[in-house]
């Protein structure tokens, strides 16, 4: 039971959808970023068919967080309860539940409880911590009832793809290259000026101007959370008028079975999701979505390869032994 200082809240939503297809939804971590607009990644730490730990990095408030949780999974019930087990200041303790219910015909109804204390029961910190709460499940639940509702058309509009280059050199040199995004503006042609901020170790907010390839320029603004010397994920929260959404990571690792240095497989992966609403004003009126996933997919990996290529020499550069030719 909850302390007599902790708070209890429930958002409910209806949705047009079988209660088994909501659940799916929830159940799976891994797609949240796409899903859930305030999920910036999330790391499986530990999972089974029934119980899981997991990470999670998202926006409360406005400020990028992060957290540990466990969930345990009820697919007869269609519920999932969940418990933070680190939680970041203002909150001292967070935990509650998904929960399905099936409606008349083909449509479902979603809650989401929660219950939460402040550390040392702030009033102060509660308000932040009731103004979030209250802020992400609104904006989660509208987020899930949309994804499922428009599953077969936001097909259209969404795809994934990567490209990879092979590096003889170290990890560590080539995650510091992705890592060091505020170096980008001297090492990078198309990358114009960075602003870059980690109030956080790893956790880092990323506003980036680049030059497109007709010589415009564009503003971006993610959030990355960067888990050395593997992976950088990333979500972009200021879009192209061309993108509804924009997740992806920068992946380094052994091309082999064995970890050291090199042979390396680098890799920038990308999930997009088209701003439909867009593609006359950008792209001209006669423009088709098919013509904006070649522009945008084009785009995105001219910059992606750009980006590995000067890894790659960057990388292999210092791997070389000591009085190598240059």
């Amino acid at each position: 039971m909850p302390q007599p200082s902790s708070r209890e809240t429930e958002h409910e939503i209806e949705v047009s959808a079988p209660a088994e297809a909501v659940y799916e939804l929830i159940a799976d971590v891994r797609n949240w970023p796409r899903v859930f607009p305030p999920t910036i990644y999330v790391d499986r730490l530990e999972h089974d068919d029934r119980q899981e730990r997991i990470r999670i990095w998202a926006t409360a408030g406005g400020e990028p967080k992060n957290w540990t949780s466990r969930r345990t999974l009820d697919r007869a019930a269609l519920r999932v309860d969940f418990r933070q087990e680190v939680s970041t200041p203002p909150v001292a303790a967070m935990g509650g539940a998904w929960v399905i219910e099936a409606r008349g015909g083909s449509g479902s109804r979603v809650r989401l409880l929660h219950d939460y204390r402040a550390i040392d029961d702030d009033p102060e910190g509660l308000a932040w911590i009731d103004e979030a709460v209250d802020r992400n499940s609104r904006s989660e639940l509208a987020a899930l009832k949309t994804n499922v509702e428009r599953a077969a058309a936001a097909s259209e509009r969404t795809f994934s793809f990567e490209d990879s280059v092979s590096v003889a050199g170290s990890a560590r040199d080539v995650y510091d290259f992705l890592n060091e995004a505020d170096r980008w503006p001297e090492r990078l042609p198309h990358v114009s000026s960075v602003r870059l901020t980690e109030d956080s170790p790893g956790l880092q907010t990323l506003e980036m101007d680049t030059r497109a390839r007709d010589g415009s320029t564009h503003t971006t603004v993610s959030h990355r959370v960067c888990l050395p010397h593997s992976r950088i994920a990333y979500k972009q929260v200021t879009l192209p008028k061309l993108l509804a959404l924009h997740t992806g990571y920068w992946e380094v690792r052994p091309a082999g079975a064995t970890p050291g240095d090199g042979p390396l497989t680098v890799t920038s992966q990308h999930t997009v999701v088209l701003e439909t609403a867009n593609i006359a004003a950008v792209l001209g009126e006669d423009a088709t979505v098919e013509d904006a996933r070649a522009y945008v997919h084009g785009a995105l990996s001219a910059n992606s390869r750009a980006t590995l290529g000067h890894a790659k020499a960057y990388a292999e550069q210092l791997h070389q032994p000591h009085g190598a030719e240059r």
